[in-house]
Parts: structure tokens; sequence; C-alpha cells
């Protein structure tokens, strides 16, 4: 199954099930937003799986609102007012992020939570292989990539009032929790044989070493966008899954794209990366350690393993919520055709590990 580009980039009009009450959304930002002033006229945005994001739009200029989708939620997921606080505390730090405007927690306004933030007009790459920029320039576009997650990485979690948003230390011992969890606690969705086998294997394997920063979560190509003609990073987007966590992890779950196959998200595996001028997964692993001060990372096919179970365990979660309706985006029920492929690619790195 492949995911047309098309069926992600732009917006279109507001799905069935939704929309909301426009007239109350133009007078919180009356109340709530700097500089606003309508008419509103409101669009949805093609992508993203879980929080459904909107486009805002007026004479002067376009806002982004994020919110929780409607409809029975599982507890602890969709918190937007979580994505409003990283945000927020990062822009403090200089990290390219979008201005948040504002933050709504009453149901009232339009229904669920949401906040409003910057609209950033740049390039999004949907596909890792960046065909749309010259061979000459696509280690450029790499090494921008690269520099921006370590410098996430380097940020005094605590200068800029994060300290509070996770836990340090023991983060696999409480993703594996988490995530096996909700993978089998979400029955509507079913098991797969390889989920199974990582939710016993990964506990036990846990390497050695402990560390602590703002992780992203969701650091790929296509959470980025990049200046309209330059190997620069404007914003990087959708903070979901951001929390206090491993970096090592959070950095391999970006280099996953190395050995995911292009159907399943945006990856290199397979590609021939010299013809396209694309560092390759060792030279590229190498240059973060570089920014960060490290001499090597020893547990990092581990974190892959670690990674593809996750991504696997959120398929399932999509899976669920196109079951029973509450699935965000149009493509939900096609994306999650690739699951029992993904878990067994997750339970293939977990054997390179042995």
């Amino acid at each position: 199954m492949t995911v047309a580009q098309d069926d992600n980039v732009g917006t279109a009009p507001v799905r069935e099930g939704y929309g909301f009450d426009i007239d109350a959304l133009d007078l919180w930002m009356r109340t709530n937003v700097d500089g606003y002033a309508g008419p509103l006229h409101v669009e949805q945005f093609k992508g993203g799986q879980s929080n459904p994001t909107y486009k805002l739009v007026t004479p002067d200029r376009s806002y982004v609102l994020r919110r929780k989708p409607p409809g029975q939620l599982l507890k602890g997921a969709h918190a937007i007012e979580r994505e409003a606080k990283v945000l927020t505390g990062l822009a403090r730090a200089g990290f390219p992020v979008a201005h948040v405007y504002g933050l709504c927690t009453e149901d009232a306004v339009i229904g669920t939570w949401f906040y409003v933030m910057e609209m950033v007009e740049g390039r999004i790459f949907w596909d890792a292989t960046f065909p749309d920029v010259p061979r000459s320039e696509r280690a450029l576009y790499f090494d921008a990539m690269n520099a921006t997650i370590a410098a996430l990485h380097n940020v005094d979690y605590q200068a800029v009032g994060l300290g509070d948003y996770g836990r340090p230390g023991n983060y696999f011992e409480r993703q594996i929790a988490r995530w096996s969890r909700q993978y089998l606690e979400d029955e509507a969705a079913g098991r797969d044989p390889n989920m199974d086998l990582l939710v016993d294997w990964l506990p036990a394997n846990i390497p050695a070493g402990d560390e602590t920063s703002i992780v992203h979560g969701d650091f790929r190509c296509d959470n980025m966008i990049f200046h309209p003609s330059e190997p620069r990073v404007l914003a990087v987007l959708d903070w979901e899954l951001s929390t206090l966590g491993h970096p090592g992890a959070d950095f391999a779950y970006h280099a996953m794209m190395y050995r995911m196959p292009p159907h399943i998200v945006a990856g290199l595996a397979n590609a021939d990366l010299a013809a396209l001028g694309i560092p390759d997964e060792q030279d590229y692993l190498a240059a973060y350690c570089r920014r960060r001060g490290l001499g090597a990372m020893p547990g990092y096919d581990f974190y892959i393993a670690f990674n593809f179970f996750r991504l696997a365990a959120i398929f399932h979660g999509i899976k669920g919520r196109v079951i029973r309706g509450t699935a965000a985006s149009a493509q939900a029920r096609e994306r999650v055709a690739v699951l029992p492929e993904l878990a067994a690619l997750a339970w293939t790195q977990a054997k390179r590990c042995v």
C-alpha cells in the first residue's frame, strides 16, 4: 500500500464528523489571539493520523489549529496541551518551532481542547529521498535534519521550563510498558504474533546506560518545514509524542528511515544512497554523535528495534480508531493495512541484536 503524496499535502473541506462552530471559534480568537481579525474560513489539512489539524484563513494571515479528535479516546492520548507546552518552551531556546498563540482547555468552544499556532510557510518532503532537491544538495538537507535533532537533544530542558514535561530515567522500561499496554488493551484491533514476541523480548534486552533530553518522538522529514529554497529547517511539527526521554531512542527513530520501506512511511530501504547523494546510515549516526559529543552509540540496534515496535503499536492504535470510527485521516484505513509487515520488520530488527 502506497499513500500518495497528494493524499497528504494541502487542505480540503472539513471532513464529515470533524466540523465545529466557526462563530464560537471566531469569538475565542478575538479574545485570545493578539492581532486577530476575521472573517474566518476553516479548511482541514489532509495529512495527520491522530490529532485533526485545520488551516484558519483570515484576510491578513493564516493560522493552524490542532485539536483532540471527537469521540471516545484512550486515556492519556491526544494531549494537545502538552504539544502547546513543549512548543512554547522550545521557542525560548531558539529551536525552530511554530509560535503558539493560545491554548483552549474548554470543550464548550469547539467540542474538544485545541491550540492555535503560527502558519509557517515552506516545503515539506514526504519522500525521504528528497526527489525534488538536486543531487548535489541532498546531503545538505540531511545535514540540516541531523543538526536539528542534535540541537533538540542539547536543549537544557530545565532552563526552558520543561523540567516537569516527563519523568527522567528508565525511559525504555516505561515506554515499552506503555506501548505494550496500549497494544494489549486495544482488543478491537486484534493481536499480531510478532508484536506478542516483542512484548516479551524488549523489556528483557534493554541496554545499560541512561540519558535524558527532550525527545520529539516522531522526528521524520515529513514532520519538518524546510525553507522554500535553502537546506534549512524552519519548524519541526507534530509534537504529540514528545516527552523527556532517551535521546538515543529519539535519534534511532529518525534514523530508522534507513531501514524503512518507503511504502510504510518515508523510508530509504533498498535505495541507492550513493547515487542519490545521501549519506549512509553509519555516516549519519557518526555526524549526530559528533554534534552531541558522543564517542559512539552502543545500544543503537536495540533502539532501532524498539522504535519499529513502537511505530507498529501506533499503527495498531490507528487500526483500533478506524474500527471505532474515530480515525482522523481519510487514509487511515489504507495505512493500517501494512501493520503485519511493520510488526514483522520490528521482530527482524530485534533478532539483529542477538
